[in-house]
């Protein structure tokens, strides 16, 4: 049997991949360095290539498919149930390869550079406007020490 499927759990400096057959049985395990895990696949034949939806997964995943795999991210929270014993690395990664046969997990689709750039500005929006409340309310907080008290709402401390 050959490997059809490898289930790869990211991290920032070290990667743990599992190569499984079509039954879900893993052939091979390996741990790679950063620039280790970006050779390893690119001299593969074209397999399903299964990742947690986290951190860089959308990087590696566009990277991936330019090579000809298949890529497919699952949410965290659905492979959480597959991971055997004590959250490892090697556990993750086996993790990966039995939620991969769930048909009823759903997929996150790969996000494209101009996707993942806007919802990055969204993000850095809506933490700003959480930091400006909270020192409004800090503001507040402390001037009230003092019998100043300003009514709620950003227009009356501005």
């Amino acid at each position: 049997m050959h490997a059809t499927t490898v289930a790869i759990d990211l991290a920032k400096d070290v990667f743990e991949l599992a190569f499984a057959d079509p039954a879900g049985r893993i052939l091979e395990r390996k741990r790679l360095s950063r620039r280790a895990f970006s050779r390893v696949l690119e001299s593969r034949s074209p397999m399903e290539v299964v990742m947690e939806a986290c951190g860089s997964a959308h990087y590696w995943g566009r990277r991936f498919q330019a090579c000809g795999h298949a890529v497919r991210l699952l949410p965290p929270r659905d492979v959480r149930p597959y991971v055997r014993g004590n959250k490892t690395d090697r556990a993750d990664a086996a993790g990966l390869v039995e939620a991969a046969r769930c048909p009823q997990i759903s997929e996150v689709p790969v996000k494209t550079p101009r996707q993942q750039g806007l919802q990055a500005l969204h993000r850095v929006r809506e933490q700003l406007k959480a930091q400006r409340t909270a020192t409004i309310n800090l503001v507040r907080g402390l001037l009230r020490e003092y019998g100043i008290v300003i009514p709620a709402g950003i227009a009356r401390v501005a």
